[in-house]
């Protein structure tokens, strides 16, 4: 395996780990106004991603920064053509950070930032998964290396499918989350939306895989002719039916982790189907960005695998800490007496 394809591996477990992380917080969000019907049922939301929220986040900037340093070209290409489309997702993370943390210091303005929380939940949900479906079936790229189309171009019907898909998929991760952090009548409300948001992902899967095959025949051949596409296929089978048992027996956790594993197949099988290919191109194949067209220079890449050898464990290790001393349920009536020391502390601050 060269530099180039390692660096490929490693971009995409950054995205999944952003998926599975950062999924359950937006989840939470988008169903915010309506499994949370009292104003303290809305603040045991928030306390459930309160002190978990901002750390998540931190796995998209690594992303980020990885596709920029290992594919330079294609970080260029995609700003270009999803210039519009990632302003709206910032704009929407933007608001959900500022919304969690202002929630709770003017009551006057609360409707404003529970609204504000949702939309800014809901607007990264559904792009991501828009953004996505459009790096699968290609885009028009100028032989300058630019994208060629419109805005209006990626709201293509293949790609709003994969963007509700992926919202489906971040409800489902969101409601699991809920149903392990919450107690009483708010916990039974996520684990309704929970089985149904799995039923309809599962629904939407089946559609996306069928509309894959007309719309991009290259990514679903992909994913069928390579022994990393079935292993991923096996692992979101198996993440599916996980949640599902997990659903049946009443276990929260093993639920959220059939989610969770679901999420990496998913991810895993974009990554699978698309190589080597990063954004194609569907005007000229020829002016497709690659792995090996677009990677950064032997040096570059190297001494980046060394910096990445040295922090992702360290990261895993403190992420796997903060989680094991913060996981706590967040209970029906939250008081500063009920709440984790933790958590106390995070509310304070903020207000949650």
């Amino acid at each position: 395996m060269d530099l180039a394809t390692i660096w490929f591996v490693l971009v995409g477990v950054l995205f999944a780990g952003y998926a599975v992380l950062d999924g359950f917080d937006l989840g939470v969000g988008v169903l915010y106004p309506f499994i949370g019907k009292t104003a303290q049922e809305r603040r045991s939301l928030r306390v459930a991603i309160g002190p978990f929220w901002d750390g998540n986040e931190v796995w998209l900037l690594t992303a980020g920064g990885a596709l920029f340093a290992a594919f330079p070209p294609v970080y260029a290409t995609a700003f270009s053509g999803l210039y519009l489309a990632l302003i709206l997702v910032l704009a929407g993370l933007i608001f959900r950070a500022v919304s969690i943390e202002f929630r709770g210091k003017d009551e006057a303005w609360a409707p404003f930032w529970d609204w504000a929380f949702f939309g800014g939940s809901l607007l990264p949900a559904l792009l991501f998964g828009v953004a996505v479906g459009n790096m699968v079936r290609g885009v028009p790229v100028t032989p300058a290396g630019e994208y060629g189309g419109t805005f209006l171009d990626l709201l293509n019907p293949y790609a709003l499918l994969i963007g509700v898909t992926g919202l489906a998929m971040f409800v489902t991760q969101g409601a699991s989350w809920a149903a392990i952090r919450t107690a009483g009548a708010l916990r039974l409300r996520a684990e309704r939306a929970r089985s149904i948001g799995h039923i309809v992902l599962g629904a939407l899967v089946v559609a996306s895989t069928v509309a894959t095959f007309f719309a991009a025949e290259d990514h679903f051949r992909n994913n069928l002719t390579s022994v990393a596409g079935w292993l991923m296929i096996v692992l979101l089978a198996a993440g599916y039916a996980l949640a599902r048992g997990g659903m049946v027996r009443g276990s929260t956790v093993w639920a959220f982790i059939g989610s969770s594993i679901s999420i990496l197949g998913l991810v895993g099988l974009w990554a699978a189907g698309s190589y080597p290919a990063l954004i194609p191109a569907s005007n000229r194949p020829e002016l497709g960005l690659t792995v090996d067209n677009a990677a950064s220079s032997d040096l570059s890449l190297t001494v980046m695998l060394i910096i990445a050898a040295i922090g992702v464990p360290l990261v895993l290790a403190y992420t796997a800490l903060v989680y094991r001393a913060l996981l706590r349920r967040a209970p029906d009536e939250v008081t500063p007496q009920t709440l984790s020391a933790e958590v106390e502390g995070k509310t304070a601050d903020t207000g949650y």
